[in-house]
């Protein structure tokens, strides 16, 4: 396993992100601390990928790995195998390409990730 080394002392805050994208329902605000960039996902009650990220990306099902944790709300992942997964405040997670999600329930979901920040709901 690849040993993953720090060479810099920095922070910032998602409060003042170095970039900010708003598509629908969402709030993906972006920072990079030394080699890796992180990010704050917030998506509003009612969100889906499909209808709030998909115009944005024009692929039938996102691409993106995801290695996050979940800080507050819940969210459906839906994988094209027909797997599914709930993922809440207090979970960490993966979810590889090939999937929808929604938000379930009335509360906003954030999550952190750490793997998808810098290309997620980008165009293509």
């Amino acid at each position: 396993m690849p040993t993953n080394i720090v060479t810099t002392l920095d922070v910032k805050s998602h409060d003042e992100p170095d970039e900010a994208r708003r598509p629908e329902k969402s709030e993906i605000d972006i920072v990079t601390v030394g080699d890796y960039t992180i990010g704050r996902f917030t998506f509003d009650p009612g969100w889906s990928w499909s209808e709030c990220i998909k115009p944005v990306v024009h692929t039938d099902s996102c691409q993106n790995n995801h290695v996050g944790y979940c800080v507050a709300g819940t969210l459906e992942v839906r994988h094209a195998s027909g797997e599914t997964a709930t993922i809440r405040a207090g979970d960490s997670y993966t979810i590889p390409p090939g999937h929808d999600a929604r938000v379930v329930g009335d509360e906003k979901f954030v999550g952190i990730e750490f793997l998808s920040a810098a290309v997620y709901a980008k165009p293509a």
